[in-house]
């Protein structure tokens, strides 16, 4: 097949997910075109896109929040597609390249997929008038433009349906990932002026408002007052990340916590004893898959794909989505028990081998392949 794959936030679990299906479709022989937004991109996610070595790459600006920007995006994307195709299959990754590969002209087309990677609409923090205007949205697309609407986790299936979304549109694929590097604990923690006897509890993600960072610094300072052993590790940049500095600070734990987004994620995992994910809202976050791949012990707020890689008091915790920091507190207090950590870990080890990246570019292959079979194999 000839695939173009769209994405505009260009990093983070998204990015992940982009490029390693990006990998798995050249892998099995298919001729992939990856367009992505370099407005928000991550030099990492670029530099690993790059090195796939894929039929093109084109950077096209893209922006997150909707505006008069967005025609000149599309007519781009429209002249992408008109001049690298024909494609057999145009797949959207994120609200705003879902929307634009989807708007098209009426007749004959290539099939449309769309991966939202959580909706708009599960941020709890939206306004009821952004909640009404963008769920009308999503359920217009949904309903009449999308050829089939792939979900990352039951809880974001479940989701599209109450946006009105046919069940007939919409597949679960859970996002997959490789097998996760080791060997590196001691020199990761030296790197970071980590003690090898420190209980090191870790964030991987954004400092956003969708991350929640200032709860599990919160949570952390009220932990590291009876537990001097305790230190954090936050591999993560963002638009908060001077506010979560200034917390830092004010809480006085300076020496006990190290932000850094130079490393990986997956590489910092191996220093890590603890996951922490405070989100207010996720699809199927990859920072929860690949922790569950390296047998990490979990504390995870209650959000999309939780139930996908925790079972609570089984290989670690769930804890309310709340600002209230009670209970995630007492989560983190309670690992800080070597003989709960231990237990919680033999667990988590045992469930290690159920996340692998290849099931999820098989599926999605499967998904763009009963859509050609239904439709025709039809271009634009």
């Amino acid at each position: 097949m000839r695939i173009l794959e769209v994405l505009e936030p260009s990093g983070g679990g998204s990015g992940r997910h982009f490029v390693d299906l990006c990998a798995g479709l050249k892998a099995r022989g298919h001729a992939v075109t990856a367009v992505y937004s370099p407005v928000r991109a991550e030099e990492r996610f670029v530099r690993e896109l790059m090195a796939l070595d894929l039929a093109k790459v084109i950077a096209l600006p893209m922006l997150r929040a909707v505006g008069p920007r967005d025609y000149a995006a599309w007519r781009a994307l429209g002249h992408v597609i008109r001049e690298e195709g024909p494609f057999d299959i145009i797949h959207g990754h994120s609200s705003k390249a879902g929307a634009l590969i989807r708007l098209r002209r009426p007749g004959r087309h290539v099939p449309r997929i769309y991966t939202p990677h959580a909706f708009r609409t599960m941020d709890p923090t939206l306004s009821s008038k952004g909640r009404l205007v963008f769920g009308q949205i999503e359920g217009l697309l949904g309903r009449y433009l999308t050829d089939r609407l792939i979900c990352v986790s039951k809880s974001e299936y479940d989701h599209a349906l109450r946006l009105g979304i046919p069940e007939n549109k919409l597949t679960v694929v859970v996002n997959g990932v490789g097998a996760p590097p080791t060997g590196q604990r001691q020199e990761i923690r030296n790197l970071f002026g980590l003690p090898q006897d420190a209980l090191v509890f870790g964030f991987i993600g954004r400092l956003s408002t969708q991350k929640a960072p200032e709860r599990l610094i919160a949570a952390f300072a009220a932990v590291a007052r009876s537990a001097p052993e305790a230190r954090l590790l936050m591999i993560a940049s963002g638009e908060l990340e001077a506010d979560v500095r200034h917390q830092i600070e004010t809480a006085g734990l300076t020496d006990r916590v190290v932000i850094d987004a130079a490393l990986p994620g997956s590489a910092a995992l191996q220093a890590i004893d603890v996951l922490v994910v405070t989100s207010r809202y996720e699809a199927m976050s990859y920072v929860m898959l690949e922790a569950a791949a390296a047998g990490l012990p979990l504390i995870l707020t209650d959000v999309g794909g939780t139930s996908n890689v925790l079972d609570h008091d089984v290989n670690g915790f769930i804890v309310p989505n709340t600002d209230d920091t009670a209970a995630l507190t007492a989560a983190m207090a309670r690992l800080c028990d070597t003989a709960t950590r231990a237990r919680l870990a033999a667990a988590a080890s045992g469930r290690s081998g159920r996340y692998g990246v290849d099931a999820m570019v098989d599926q999605t292959i499967d998904v763009y392949r009963q859509v050609l079979a239904g439709r025709g194999a039809t271009r634009d």
